[in-house]
Protein backbone atom coordinates (compact mmCIF):
# COMPACT_ATOMS: atom_id res chain seq x y z
CA UNK A 1 0.00 0.00 0.00
CA UNK A 2 1.37 3.47 -0.67
CA UNK A 3 1.83 6.15 1.90
CA UNK A 4 0.45 9.29 1.42
CA UNK A 5 2.19 12.63 1.60
CA UNK A 6 2.46 15.04 4.15
CA UNK A 7 -0.82 15.32 6.22
CA UNK A 8 -1.58 17.43 9.55
CA UNK A 9 -4.50 16.66 12.71
CA UNK A 10 -7.89 16.31 11.69
CA UNK A 11 -10.50 17.95 13.72
CA UNK A 12 -12.13 14.55 15.08
CA UNK A 13 -8.87 14.06 17.38
CA UNK A 14 -8.84 17.74 18.78
CA UNK A 15 -12.35 17.29 19.33
CA UNK A 16 -11.96 14.45 21.77
CA UNK A 17 -8.72 15.91 23.20
CA UNK A 18 -10.93 18.79 24.80
CA UNK A 19 -13.99 16.97 25.77
CA UNK A 20 -16.04 17.43 21.86
CA UNK A 21 -17.47 14.62 19.87
CA UNK A 22 -15.94 13.83 17.40
CA UNK A 23 -17.14 12.83 13.72
CA UNK A 24 -18.36 8.98 15.16
CA UNK A 25 -19.98 10.23 18.12
CA UNK A 26 -23.57 11.06 17.91
CA UNK A 27 -24.67 15.11 18.49
CA UNK A 28 -27.92 14.84 21.21
CA UNK A 29 -31.16 16.08 19.28
CA UNK A 30 -32.49 19.03 20.65
CA UNK A 31 -35.65 21.18 19.05
CA UNK A 32 -34.07 23.84 16.68
CA UNK A 33 -35.60 27.66 18.14
CA UNK A 34 -34.97 31.25 17.45
CA UNK A 35 -34.62 33.39 20.23
CA UNK A 36 -36.04 36.40 20.13
CA UNK A 37 -33.12 38.46 19.89
CA UNK A 38 -31.76 36.74 16.94
CA UNK A 39 -35.04 37.68 15.28
CA UNK A 40 -35.16 41.49 16.83
CA UNK A 41 -32.35 42.50 17.08
CA UNK A 42 -31.56 42.25 12.81
CA UNK A 43 -35.18 43.74 12.52
CA UNK A 44 -33.66 46.88 14.86
CA UNK A 45 -30.23 47.16 12.93
CA UNK A 46 -32.43 47.14 9.74
CA UNK A 47 -34.75 50.15 10.81
CA UNK A 48 -32.06 52.02 12.07
CA UNK A 49 -30.48 51.55 8.82
CA UNK A 50 -33.29 52.86 6.86
CA UNK A 51 -34.02 55.23 8.94
CA UNK A 52 -30.61 57.06 8.70
CA UNK A 53 -30.26 56.52 4.81
CA UNK A 54 -33.56 58.50 4.33
CA UNK A 55 -32.76 61.43 6.71
CA UNK A 56 -29.11 61.70 5.03
CA UNK A 57 -30.63 61.99 1.24
CA UNK A 58 -33.32 64.48 3.10
CA UNK A 59 -30.77 66.55 4.77
CA UNK A 60 -28.39 66.54 1.61
CA UNK A 61 -30.95 67.47 -0.43
CA UNK A 62 -29.73 64.92 -3.24
CA UNK A 63 -32.21 64.46 -6.15
CA UNK A 64 -30.26 61.50 -7.91
CA UNK A 65 -29.98 59.55 -5.16
CA UNK A 66 -32.64 57.71 -3.90
CA UNK A 67 -34.55 57.31 -0.64
CA UNK A 68 -35.78 53.81 0.82
CA UNK A 69 -39.39 54.57 -0.21
CA UNK A 70 -38.24 55.01 -3.85
CA UNK A 71 -36.43 51.80 -3.64
CA UNK A 72 -39.16 50.04 -2.36
CA UNK A 73 -41.30 51.87 -5.51
CA UNK A 74 -38.41 50.64 -8.13
CA UNK A 75 -38.92 46.89 -6.87
CA UNK A 76 -42.73 46.68 -7.21
CA UNK A 77 -42.26 49.02 -10.63
CA UNK A 78 -39.85 45.85 -11.57
CA UNK A 79 -42.18 43.08 -10.39
CA UNK A 80 -45.74 44.61 -12.09
CA UNK A 81 -43.51 44.70 -15.56
CA UNK A 82 -42.18 41.11 -15.00
CA UNK A 83 -38.90 41.78 -15.24
CA UNK A 84 -37.76 40.58 -11.72
CA UNK A 85 -38.45 37.45 -11.38
CA UNK A 86 -36.76 37.13 -14.81
CA UNK A 87 -33.64 38.71 -14.03
CA UNK A 88 -33.02 37.12 -10.52
CA UNK A 89 -33.85 33.34 -12.37
CA UNK A 90 -31.20 34.68 -15.01
CA UNK A 91 -28.22 34.96 -12.59
CA UNK A 92 -28.94 32.01 -10.25
CA UNK A 93 -29.16 29.95 -13.35
CA UNK A 94 -25.88 31.59 -14.45
CA UNK A 95 -24.40 30.74 -10.63
CA UNK A 96 -25.95 27.36 -10.31
CA UNK A 97 -24.56 25.92 -13.81
CA UNK A 98 -20.60 27.77 -12.68
CA UNK A 99 -20.28 27.21 -9.24
CA UNK A 100 -21.59 23.13 -10.22
CA UNK A 101 -18.96 22.24 -12.32
CA UNK A 102 -16.75 24.14 -10.17
CA UNK A 103 -17.38 22.14 -7.55
CA UNK A 104 -17.21 18.76 -10.00
CA UNK A 105 -14.03 19.77 -10.61
CA UNK A 106 -12.34 21.82 -7.54
CA UNK A 107 -13.12 19.08 -4.63
CA UNK A 108 -12.02 15.92 -6.60
CA UNK A 109 -8.96 17.84 -8.12
CA UNK A 110 -8.49 19.38 -4.08
CA UNK A 111 -8.27 15.82 -3.35
CA UNK A 112 -5.52 14.35 -5.83
CA UNK A 113 -3.64 17.86 -4.64
CA UNK A 114 -3.78 17.27 -1.00
CA UNK A 115 -3.13 13.36 -1.28
CA UNK A 116 -0.07 13.18 -3.72
CA UNK A 117 2.64 14.72 -3.56
CA UNK A 118 3.94 14.61 -6.78
CA UNK A 119 0.38 15.97 -8.31
CA UNK A 120 1.02 18.91 -5.49
CA UNK A 121 4.17 20.06 -6.94
CA UNK A 122 3.23 19.53 -10.52
CA UNK A 123 -0.04 21.83 -10.34
CA UNK A 124 0.54 24.30 -7.06
CA UNK A 125 2.85 26.61 -9.17
CA UNK A 126 0.11 27.17 -11.96
CA UNK A 127 -2.67 27.28 -9.44
CA UNK A 128 -1.14 29.84 -7.32
CA UNK A 129 -0.09 31.72 -10.89
CA UNK A 130 -3.70 31.54 -11.88
CA UNK A 131 -5.76 32.32 -8.64
CA UNK A 132 -4.66 35.76 -8.08
CA UNK A 133 -6.09 37.12 -11.46
CA UNK A 134 -8.96 38.29 -11.31
CA UNK A 135 -12.37 37.09 -13.24
CA UNK A 136 -12.85 40.50 -14.65
CA UNK A 137 -9.72 40.83 -16.56
CA UNK A 138 -10.90 37.14 -17.98
CA UNK A 139 -14.08 38.73 -19.76
CA UNK A 140 -12.68 39.75 -22.77
CA UNK A 141 -11.43 36.40 -23.61
CA UNK A 142 -14.75 35.44 -22.23
CA UNK A 143 -16.53 37.31 -25.30
CA UNK A 144 -14.19 36.28 -27.97
CA UNK A 145 -14.53 32.58 -26.87
CA UNK A 146 -18.48 32.43 -25.88
CA UNK A 147 -19.85 35.39 -27.57
CA UNK A 148 -22.75 37.29 -25.70
CA UNK A 149 -24.25 34.21 -24.11
CA UNK A 150 -24.70 32.64 -21.02
CA UNK A 151 -21.73 30.67 -21.32
CA UNK A 152 -19.57 33.33 -20.69
CA UNK A 153 -20.74 34.15 -17.33
CA UNK A 154 -20.94 30.36 -16.49
CA UNK A 155 -16.90 30.58 -17.33
CA UNK A 156 -15.98 33.05 -15.29
CA UNK A 157 -17.91 32.29 -12.84
CA UNK A 158 -16.39 28.55 -12.95
CA UNK A 159 -12.84 30.49 -12.71
CA UNK A 160 -13.67 32.37 -9.29
CA UNK A 161 -15.23 29.26 -7.97
CA UNK A 162 -12.75 26.34 -8.14
CA UNK A 163 -9.77 27.73 -7.30
CA UNK A 164 -11.37 28.61 -3.79
CA UNK A 165 -12.40 25.21 -3.70
CA UNK A 166 -9.32 23.36 -4.92
CA UNK A 167 -7.06 25.23 -2.48
CA UNK A 168 -9.38 24.53 0.50
CA UNK A 169 -10.04 20.96 -0.53
CA UNK A 170 -6.18 20.43 -0.84
CA UNK A 171 -5.57 22.08 2.68
CA UNK A 172 -8.17 20.18 4.72
CA UNK A 173 -6.48 16.93 3.43
CA UNK A 174 -3.00 17.99 4.29
CA UNK A 175 -4.85 19.01 7.79
CA UNK A 176 -5.62 14.99 8.38
CA UNK A 177 -3.31 13.70 11.48
CA UNK A 178 -0.71 11.33 10.17
CA UNK A 179 -1.47 8.72 12.91
CA UNK A 180 -4.86 8.57 12.14
CA UNK A 181 -3.55 7.42 8.79
CA UNK A 182 -1.29 4.91 9.94
CA UNK A 183 -3.35 3.40 12.35
CA UNK A 184 -6.13 2.66 9.83
CA UNK A 185 -3.38 0.84 7.14
CA UNK A 186 -3.03 -1.12 10.46
CA UNK A 187 -6.38 -1.81 10.11
CA UNK A 188 -5.45 -3.36 6.32
CA UNK A 189 -8.05 -0.36 4.90
CA UNK A 190 -7.61 0.14 0.81
CA UNK A 191 -6.45 3.16 -0.48
CA UNK A 192 -9.93 3.37 -1.66
CA UNK A 193 -11.39 2.37 1.77
CA UNK A 194 -8.69 4.63 3.75
CA UNK A 195 -10.15 7.83 1.54
CA UNK A 196 -14.14 6.68 2.35
CA UNK A 197 -13.88 6.42 6.04
CA UNK A 198 -10.96 8.54 7.20
CA UNK A 199 -10.35 11.05 4.19
CA UNK A 200 -13.21 12.11 3.57
CA UNK A 201 -15.11 12.45 6.53
CA UNK A 202 -12.07 14.50 8.49
CA UNK A 203 -12.32 16.93 5.29
CA UNK A 204 -16.27 17.90 4.49
CA UNK A 205 -16.42 20.50 7.45
CA UNK A 206 -13.58 22.45 6.02
CA UNK A 207 -14.42 21.67 2.13
CA UNK A 208 -17.89 23.21 3.19
CA UNK A 209 -16.02 26.16 4.43
CA UNK A 210 -14.54 26.79 1.12
CA UNK A 211 -18.26 26.22 -0.74
CA UNK A 212 -19.77 29.33 1.05
CA UNK A 213 -16.48 31.10 0.39
CA UNK A 214 -16.48 30.08 -3.01
CA UNK A 215 -20.30 30.85 -3.45
CA UNK A 216 -20.10 34.25 -2.44
CA UNK A 217 -17.05 34.79 -5.01
CA UNK A 218 -19.45 33.27 -7.49
CA UNK A 219 -22.27 35.38 -6.68
CA UNK A 220 -20.03 38.53 -7.17
CA UNK A 221 -18.48 37.59 -10.45
CA UNK A 222 -22.08 37.34 -12.51
CA UNK A 223 -22.88 40.71 -11.19
CA UNK A 224 -19.91 41.82 -12.68
CA UNK A 225 -20.05 40.01 -15.68
CA UNK A 226 -23.70 40.65 -16.18
CA UNK A 227 -23.04 44.24 -16.79
CA UNK A 228 -20.56 43.24 -19.62
CA UNK A 229 -21.10 39.75 -21.10
CA UNK A 230 -25.19 39.61 -21.46
CA UNK A 231 -28.09 40.97 -21.61
CA UNK A 232 -29.78 40.09 -19.04
CA UNK A 233 -29.27 39.51 -14.69
CA UNK A 234 -29.12 41.81 -12.25
CA UNK A 235 -26.05 43.26 -13.10
CA UNK A 236 -27.50 44.12 -16.31
CA UNK A 237 -30.51 45.49 -14.47
CA UNK A 238 -27.85 47.85 -12.62
CA UNK A 239 -25.86 49.26 -15.94
CA UNK A 240 -29.38 49.49 -18.20
CA UNK A 241 -30.72 51.57 -15.25
CA UNK A 242 -27.84 53.50 -15.19
CA UNK A 243 -27.85 54.08 -18.90
CA UNK A 244 -31.27 54.58 -19.68
CA UNK A 245 -32.29 57.91 -18.05
CA UNK A 246 -29.91 57.61 -14.93
CA UNK A 247 -32.80 55.50 -13.17
CA UNK A 248 -30.99 55.39 -9.57
CA UNK A 249 -33.93 54.44 -7.94
CA UNK A 250 -33.55 51.17 -10.24
CA UNK A 251 -29.38 50.82 -9.70
CA UNK A 252 -30.47 50.51 -5.79
CA UNK A 253 -33.13 48.58 -6.13
CA UNK A 254 -31.16 46.00 -7.72
CA UNK A 255 -27.93 46.39 -5.27
CA UNK A 256 -30.79 45.72 -2.57
CA UNK A 257 -32.08 42.72 -4.28
CA UNK A 258 -28.52 41.49 -5.04
CA UNK A 259 -27.29 41.50 -1.71
CA UNK A 260 -30.43 39.73 -0.01
CA UNK A 261 -30.38 37.44 -2.35
CA UNK A 262 -26.64 36.74 -1.74
CA UNK A 263 -27.68 36.54 2.39
CA UNK A 264 -30.08 33.95 1.33
CA UNK A 265 -27.59 31.93 -0.54
CA UNK A 266 -25.43 32.05 2.45
CA UNK A 267 -28.00 31.23 5.01
CA UNK A 268 -28.73 27.90 2.24
CA UNK A 269 -24.78 26.62 2.30
CA UNK A 270 -24.87 27.38 6.20
CA UNK A 271 -28.10 24.70 6.43
CA UNK A 272 -25.48 22.23 5.03
CA UNK A 273 -23.60 22.43 8.00
CA UNK A 274 -26.69 20.57 10.12
CA UNK A 275 -26.00 17.79 8.20
CA UNK A 276 -24.51 14.92 10.29
CA UNK A 277 -21.26 13.87 8.07
CA UNK A 278 -20.22 17.57 8.82
CA UNK A 279 -22.73 18.13 12.18
CA UNK A 280 -19.71 17.67 14.71
CA UNK A 281 -17.77 19.97 13.41
CA UNK A 282 -19.91 22.58 14.00
CA UNK A 283 -21.93 20.93 17.14
CA UNK A 284 -20.30 23.80 19.96
CA UNK A 285 -22.20 26.45 17.50
CA UNK A 286 -25.33 24.78 16.95
CA UNK A 287 -25.91 23.74 20.48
Amino acid sequence: MSTPDALAVPPSSAGRQSGGRGPGDAAPSRPLSLSYGAVLLPLVVGAVFLLIWDLAVRLSGSTLFPKPFDVALGIIELVEQGLLFKYVVASLFRVTWGFTLAVLVGVPFGLLLGWFRRVQEAFNPMIQALRPISPIAWIPLAILWFGVSDAAPVFLIFLASVFPIAVSTMAAVQGVQMVHLRAAQNFGLTQFQLFRWVIVPATLPQIVTGLRIALGIAWLVVVAAEMIAVNSGLGYLIIDARNAGKRYDLVVAGMTLIGVIGWLLDLLMRQVERFPAVRWAYGARHE
